[in-house]
């Protein structure tokens, strides 16, 4: 009896071990995951907050609430049992699809620029809608639509990170990265779209050293959200032109990824490590610029030339 108790035991320490693998093993893929994925992150945050433009302040945490249901059920409801597909049945997929969403990703970054360029104000369309339900109603619609393009890349890159995990583990690591990074993006923005209502509260206390402190984040969140627009665009650049870059290497078509690792191996054997990454980016960013071109092209000036 014992030596059958004690057989027991180790049959479940074994087990245990293994469990306890497995969730290292899940986590480090969505580690990587997530690191792979920040550029679409950075652009998720960055996009986001300009959906509650025009929006009563009291109205703004109910409709990023919202936004973020509609992201988590994009991810885990949608979006991951068909990765999990792709994955199981057609693995060849995947890289082309990336690319698919890497030139997305680039196209969306150019036009942002192009927009900015020609001085179009889409906020000002916003601002016409008077009725405050249709106006929320679109708001959320937009955010969500937007939101499942990024989170479709964002977990297409995340599988692209599991290697030889199994179709369970994939699920928990895919599930853990939707999750946290879901929780993560609008976590930031709620605190970025509020920032300027806890300024106000501040500049209005007593204690002048508070009050400048409330004056400051006031007068900072346009800086802010200047700058995470800006930040996000650049992103959209890096991480598309990047993917891309990869999947021309999937495919063997090294020439132009072979020239931006050379000039980035020759800058880093010069300066470093952070100036090899510095000269990947930029390459990466370039390419992405040319790729969202080209796809801006077909999107809008092709289709206005036959039509007239």
């Amino acid at each position: 009896m014992a030596g059958g108790l004690i057989a027991l035991l180790d049959d479940v320490a074994a087990l245990a071990k293994i469990a306890g693998a497995s969730v290292d093993d899940v986590a480090a893929a969505a580690g990587r995951a997530g690191t792979k994925a920040a550029g679409v992150v950075i652009d998720d945050a960055a996009v986001t907050p300009g959906y509650v433009v025009g929006l009563p302040p009291e109205r703004e945490l109910p409709i990023i609430w919202k936004i973020t249901l509609g992201s988590l059920r994009n991810k885990l409801i949608i979006i991951l049992p068909i990765a999990l597909l792709l994955s199981a049945f057609a693995p060849w997929v995947i890289t082309p699809l990336l690319m698919v969403g890497g030139a997305y990703l680039a196209f969306e970054a150019v036009e942002k620029i192009w927009h900015a360029l020609k001085g179009d104000d889409h906020a000002s369309e916003v601002l016409t809608i008077t009725d405050p339900v249709e106006l929320e109603q679109r708001q959320v619609s937009g955010a969500v639509r937007t939101d499942f393009i990024l989170s479709a890349e964002i977990m297409a890159i995340a599988l692209n990170e599991m290697g030889d995990l199994s179709l369970p583990m994939q699920a928990g690591a895919l599930a853990a990265v939707g999750v946290a990074i879901t929780i993560a993006v609008y976590g930031a923005v709620a605190l970025i779209v509020k920032m300027d209502d806890v300024g106000l509260h501040l500049h209005q206390r007593p204690n002048a050293t508070v009050s400048a402190i409330g004056t400051g984040m006031v007068k900072l969140m346009p800086i802010l959200l200047t700058a995470l627009s800006r930040i996000g665009t650049a992103a959209m650049l890096w991480v598309g032109g990047g993917i891309f870059l990869h999947g021309l290497e999937v495919f063997h078509l090294t020439t132009v990824p072979a020239l931006v690792h050379d000039a980035a191996h020759a800058a880093g054997t010069v300066g470093g490590g952070a100036l090899e990454w510095l000269v990947q980016a930029l390459g990466s960013a370039v390419i992405g610029v040319v790729v969202g071109a080209i796809v801006t092209i077909a999107m809008h000036f092709v289709p206005k030339k036959k039509a007239h």
